[in-house]
């Protein structure tokens, strides 16, 4: 038996996956919760050493079940991470100690150091190197946190001129702490802002606007290759042979390996990724570019763009402890099924803005169509007809940048949403493309394994393809006009939520 592992290392947990390499079955798996910080408003931090070592000892754990399981850990023949992305880490090479607490994607302190940078460029736009890098220059990159620690930061500047800084994104920390090597794949290196997606290279020119060395840079590989191997513990010798942003991750666990082949994730928000081949297209409605995947050094890159909506499983949770209309998420299928439909209600979940494709920030949460026959029941119906409605407006935007020449038919889903049968059959009705739900749950995981197995030539990428992924197909069963219907509501909704807070 091949057994490829996975460390899947979150926002809100470290886990470590055991899957057979010729089902995609997962055979055990061990997770801890990790902390999150919040030192202030706005900031956001997780501690480096706690990331490390609640992945270590899920790496115990797991191992200690397969093996009451009557099966050696020599089974396992490489091992894939998948990673929140974005998040910086800054460590002293000489002690292997961090030299400040991770600042966590989410975290916006860095918000006046994006305007400042914005005012110095050529353009006086977010979009300055939007066709260098795919993104924007906005907090939540990687770029700006590790400027802010070398301004903020003492031990960071002292670390720096005895030659020992390092920095990473969390995939660079872990495998650096296991393995000894200083590397991150080109998935992550697309996070950062520093990274010339062309060229595939860090940019020297998006480094100097940053007043960032470009020498302590991780060095950037394929997302499967040897990178190192397990320096001791239980997986001693054991390659650690992949890499993948947690999201990219997903898209592969999906196979979504062709161009036009799309995946969403229903996280707390929504996380959009359609594979868009080996060239990279720069989005005119609201999309980043990202780097997919790369099989391989001597492989293409492959890559995708990329939907973030700010709207998810958080409107679920809204309604359970805000409005006490539900008292688990569960409840949501049949509490929605009460009813035929929202009798006129539209509810924009914008709790902290609008994200793709209107980047709003001033959005604010709305609830229209209210008269005397509304109840509970409407209102959480039009709350998953909202998360709906939103990723129908990623995939158009989506279309638009292909110009039309692709079309999304399918959509591979999942996260915790998807339980929800009834969610399913909105989407397939509001979108009007078939929503597919995977047979593995642990998407991400299997996507690292994966690539880990690919990296270590453990398994090839045709037997990965030769495997069924899909569990249920649901299809539209509502037409055109009734789509363009609800869709030009939704967007009247949205436009009274838009520019609200200021």
């Amino acid at each position: 038996m091949v057994l490829l592992a996975a460390i899947d290392q979150g926002t809100s947990s470290s886990r470590f996956l055991v899957f057979e390499a010729d089902t995609g079955d997962l055979v055990t798996s061990h997770q801890i919760e990790v902390r999150q910080l919040f030192p202030s408003a706005g900031q956001v931090e997780m501690d480096p050493m706690e990331l490390y070592d609640t992945v270590v000892t899920c790496i115990h754990k797991a191992i200690e079940k397969l093996e009451n399981l009557g099966i050696s850990a020599d089974e396992i023949k490489s091992v894939g991470v998948a990673n929140q992305r974005e998040t910086s880490i800054v460590w002293d090479k000489s002690t292997g100690k961090p030299l400040y607490n991770a600042i966590v994607w989410l975290d916006t302190r860095t918000s006046a150091l994006a305007e400042e940078a914005i005012s110095r460029t050529a353009s006086k736009s977010q979009d300055e190197f939007k066709i260098k890098t795919g993104l924007p220059i906005h907090p939540y990159f990687s770029a700006l946190k590790l400027k802010w620690l070398f301004e903020n930061v003492p031990e960071v500047h002292e670390a720096y001129d005895a030659g020992n800084l390092m920095f990473g994104t969390v995939d660079t920390w872990l495998i650096w702490k296991l393995t000894g090597a200083y590397v991150t794949d080109v998935s992550n290196a697309s996070r950062t802002l520093l990274l010339d997606l062309h060229k595939r290279k860090w940019s020297t020119q998006l480094c100097d606007f940053f007043s960032l060395p470009i020498e302590i840079l991780p060095e950037i590989r394929s997302s499967a290759e040897v990178y190192g191997y397990f320096e001791k513990g239980p997986l001693e010798g054991v390659p650690l042979s992949g890499c993948l942003g947690d999201q990219q991750s997903a898209m592969v666990g999906h196979q979504c390996l062709n161009a036009g082949q799309t995946k969403n994730t229903y996280g707390t928000g929504t996380f959009m990724l359609c594979n868009i081949g080996t060239r990279p297209i720069i989005s005119k409605n609201g999309l980043l570019t990202t780097v997919g995947f790369q099989f391989g050094a001597d492989s293409p890159v492959v890559y995708a763009l990329e939907g973030s909506g700010s709207i998810g499983g958080n409107v679920v949770r809204f309604l359970r402890d805000n409005f006490k209309f539900i008292s688990d998420a569960k409840e949501m299928e049949e509490v929605c099924r009460k009813v035929e439909d929202t009798a006129g209600v539209y509810f924009v979940p914008s709790f902290t803005g609008l994200y793709t494709p209107y980047w709003d920030s001033t959005a604010r949460g709305t609830i229209l169509g209210l008269t005397q026959v509304s109840q509970r029941e409407h209102i959480c119906l039009a709350a998953l007809r909202a998360v709906a409605f939103q990723s129908a407006e990623m995939i158009a935007a989506v279309e638009h940048d292909l110009e039309d020449t692709t079309k999304i038919t399918s959509l591979k889903v999942d996260g915790g949403m998807i339980a929800n049968k009834l969610f399913n059959e909105i989407q397939a009705d509001i979108m009007g493309r078939d929503i597919v739900t995977p047979k593995i749950t642990e998407i991400s995981g299997w996507g690292a394994a994966v690539a880990g197995g690919i990296g270590a030539q453990q398994i090839s990428l045709d037997e990965f393809l030769s495997q069924s992924s899909e569990a249920v197909r649901y299809t539209s069963e509502k037409d055109e006009q009734w789509r363009s219907k609800e869709l030009g509501r939704w967007k009247e909704a949205v436009k009274r939520s838009c520019n609200w807070a200021h």
